[in-house]
């Protein structure tokens, strides 16, 4: 990406002057005004708007973009964002998207025009025409054709320990169920994992999925029960459809776990209250949502990042359903 001592540069002006043309203060030539827009053209730069702001005070606070609030394992992701943001003297503002793709490109025009510091978030639509590796964006869990800075959890790997457990478990014919974004997302990796290890190990396995989001999950579980008798593992893409498996396989007088083992992913039921407790892949949530704030950071002052996706361990968490 370049930078305003290129424009400069290629201007054959000081650094100072390029200052002036952008913010438009000072005196400055006709002329070389002129150059200066023209190398800033040629160049494709982006003046670093954001940084600027933070400097003079302009803008302390992130845009969190979520897909829904209620989902426990968000809720928590943001717990700890805006925990680590307020450590730092920022403040959070929230953007409930409900999966809506006009509502998160409202959220990017207000970083665009600097009303924001930054974003983080996690989005499944196809917004990538929108988004510019030119201004401080960290994704979560979702990779994006340009060089945007990714936080995500070892979903392929979770995806294998999962396998491996239903079948420590007793399970013989172990399913995973799921749904499908239309953009390729790190969550994807959770099948694609349980996938390899059943093929590795020899396991037959069976894969359900519906394009994402699920808008009727009886209709989902409809179809999976009348197709998939013989399952007797289920390795689901979250813990609330690992729940939601269970609250319809019990009404179907399957027991969970003497007739299906059961494991999902995300590790949002540690309360002893809820029963009965999953037995589930956990994220490192806390230290996704502090890594994520660190790096944004990083980007505002400019400094370059080791890689493009990070990838957190997880670990399989025992409860009652294996």
């Amino acid at each position: 990406m370049p930078s305003i001592k290129d424009v400069a540069s290629l201007a054959g002006v000081a650094v100072g002057t390029v200052s002036r043309v952008i913010n438009n203060s000072g005196a400055v030539k006709p002329d070389t005004r002129r150059r200066v827009e023209e190398a800033i053209q040629e160049l494709n730069y982006f003046p670093n708007e954001i940084a600027r702001n933070l400097k003079m005070q302009r803008s302390k606070t992130v845009a969190l973009l979520l897909p829904s609030i209620w989902n426990p394992f968000f809720s928590e992701l943001a717990y700890y964002i805006e925990d680590e943001l307020d450590q730092e003297g920022f403040k959070l503002m929230l953007c409930n998207s409900g999966g809506k793709p006009e509502k998160e490109l409202y959220y990017l025009d207000m970083l665009q025009q600097n009303k924001v510091a930054g974003i983080v978030g996690i989005t499944y639509n196809d917004i990538e025409s929108s988004v510019s590796n030119h201004i401080p964006i960290v994704s979560i869990d979702r990779h994006f054709d340009k060089k945007i800075t990714c936080v995500t959890s070892d979903n392929y790997e979770g995806g294998r320990l999962a396998l491996r457990e239903l079948i420590k478990a007793g399970a013989r014919n172990p399913a995973f169920i799921g749904s499908v974004t239309s953009v390729f997302s790190e969550t994807m990796n959770r099948r694609k994992g349980f996938v390899d290890e059943a093929k590795s190990l020899g396991v037959n396995y069976v894969v359900y999925e519906k394009p994402d989001p699920i808008q009727d999950e009886d209709a989902y579980f409809d179809e999976f029960f009348n197709t998939h008798r013989d399952v007797d593992g289920i390795f689901a893409i979250t813990d609330l459809l690992a729940a939601s498996y269970i609250e319809r396989a019990r009404k179907l007088g399957i027991r969970v776990p003497e007739d299906v083992k059961v494991i999902g992913y995300d590790g949002i039921q540690d309360h002893p209250y809820f029963h009965p407790i999953l037995s589930t892949i956990r994220q490192p949530v806390e230290e996704m949502a502090r890594m994520t704030i660190r790096l944004l950071f990083k980007k505002f002052e400019g400094g370059k990042l080791g890689k493009d996706v990070y990838h957190l361990p997880v670990q399989f968490r025992q409860g009652e359903t294996t």
